[in-house]
């Protein structure tokens, strides 16, 4: 049977040939955040998909991680294309960068997240509280009955590199 569930508005179905997606939701729904790890290079990855991106192995095994990062990248969306989303503008999405595996395979990259960033409530965080080099975690957005949906708030850690945000001048 797929797992569907709405959110936002949005129908979200994930058929059970969906491996990859399908056990990603599981362990969510046991507030436990994985990415895939390689049998062939021990290396992690994200986005779930079957083949290692680095040494083509189509052996791999879900590995939980701290849910700890820094955000890499971010851009405040002002115009939400999604209807579910109109009432959030204007929203962050980051780019996360997880604390496992920081500069591996090469010193420019990790494993790294698109994600939301909310605050304690769920809501979107405020676009002066966002930056470059802030620490996140995650949290679990309960969406439907058992599913959750992995989502990273700031965290209280102090940023270890220097935070950029973009001034609106």
């Amino acid at each position: 049977m797929p797992m569907s569930f709405e959110y936002r508005g949005m129908l979200i179905n994930l058929p059970d040939f969906d491996r990859e997606r399908k056990e990603y939701f599981e362990h969510a729904a046991q507030k436990k955040l994985v990415v895939q790890k390689c049998k062939g290079c021990a290396l992690l990855r994200w986005d779930p998909g079957p083949a290692c991106p680095w040494c083509q192995s189509l052996e791999w095994t879900w590995q939980q991680v701290s849910g700890k990062g820094t955000i890499y990248s971010y851009e405040i969306v002002t115009h939400a294309i999604q209807p579910g989303f109109r009432d959030w503008v204007p929203y962050p999405v980051a780019l996360v960068e997880l604390d496992e595996q920081r500069g591996k395979p090469s010193p420019d990259e990790g494993v790294r997240l698109i994600t939301n960033v909310v605050d304690e409530n769920f809501n979107p965080e405020k676009e002066e509280n966002v930056g470059i080099g802030k620490r996140v975690e995650v949290v679990f957005l309960p969406v439907a009955e058992g599913v959750f949906l992995p989502q990273f708030k700031l965290s209280k850690e102090q940023p270890t590199e220097r935070v950029w945000q973009f001034q609106n001048v």
